[in-house]
């Protein structure tokens, strides 16, 4: 019996411990030009059964892309747990112009977003796992690695953001309606230097998510990306997500840190002025004002 007892005890530990990387690399495609790469891994994940709902090829990372894609039982499962969980709808895909594909560690990913609630949409992300690695191929992970049992709790540092801090946005009178076409019209008219990359909307849920490209010269992703290295290109785009009546988006000193956990903080420094930048373009896109100083 104690053999038994140790043997679950270390069987627990070790699951506990077990460290997971934020992407996987996938086989390549044939490359040459970003556009063509591209469509070649869009192809593979439409065969697959994902449905595409953007793409975006940020100015200033040259032969850099990603296609966003959305899979239709992660989509039920965290759209049945709801709420925030809506941030983890969208699977992003990074492409190169010499072919290379990678593609998220959704078990990654999905354990920082959704937390305590993970368990109950394990099935559907590890099903939509093994679609992406059956469509893309199932190549080394890479980006990082942070412990499972961290990630529900992720902050980069002592003193810095997790999951909730300083992501609200919003609050709108007129509620989801009013949320929505809010960030709509602004991602529209390019506010803040940006443009829409993708829009996921559940009225009938009241959730919602849209991906938001930065474009600004100075402040955008062709500005800190390039900085702390591109080949981390699924990271992009960033995204807005309404819950009922609120916008949100994750404060980068969180989400880039999640997007880049293997970052040193020399190179953190470099692109200090990113998280309150970000989240000021963020908050015109919402319709809002950010008041936090840039470093």
């Amino acid at each position: 019996m104690k053999k038994i007892l140790l043997g679950a005890l270390l069987a627990f530990v070790s699951f506990l411990a077990h460290a997971l990387q934020p992407y996987f690399y996938g086989d390549k495609v044939p490359g040459g030009d970003l556009k063509t790469a591209m469509a070649a891994a869009e192809q593979k994940l439409t065969a697959a059964g994902f449905t595409v709902v953007g793409r975006h090829t940020p100015p200033g990372i040259a032969g850099h892309g990603s296609i966003v894609v959305t899979e239709p039982g992660l989509t039920s499962a965290l759209t049945q747990v709801g709420g925030k969980a809506i941030v983890g709808v969208p699977i992003r895909v990074g492409v190169k112009a010499d072919g290379t594909v990678s593609y998220l560690n959704l078990e990654y990913w999905q354990r920082a977003f959704l937390r305590n609630d993970y368990g109950k949409a394990e099935g559907a992300v590890k099903a939509a796992a093994g679609k992406l690695a059956q469509a893309l191929g199932s190549g080394k992970p890479f980006g990082g690695e942070v412990k499972a049992e961290d990630l529900p709790g992720y902050r980069y540092m002592a003193g810095m953001e997790r999951f909730d801090d300083k992501s609200e946005l919003k609050t709108y009178p007129g509620g989801f309606d009013e949320a929505v076409k809010t960030i709509r019209d602004n991602l529209g008219k390019g506010v803040a230097k940006t443009a829409k990359v993708y829009e996921i909307v559940m009225p009938e849920k009241k959730l919602a998510v849209f991906g938001v490209a930065t474009n600004d010269p100075e402040d955008g992703e062709g500005w800190w990306v390039n900085k702390i290295g591109a080949e981390h290109i699924a990271a992009l785009p960033w995204e807005i997500f309404v819950v009922d009546n609120k916008a949100y988006a994750l404060f980068a000193r969180y989400r880039t840190a999640l997007a880049w956990p293997d970052l040193g903080m020399f190179q953190f420094m470099k692109i200090g002025s990113h998280p309150d930048s970000n989240q000021g373009m963020m908050a015109k896109v919402a319709g809002g004002a950010y008041e936090g100083k840039t470093q």
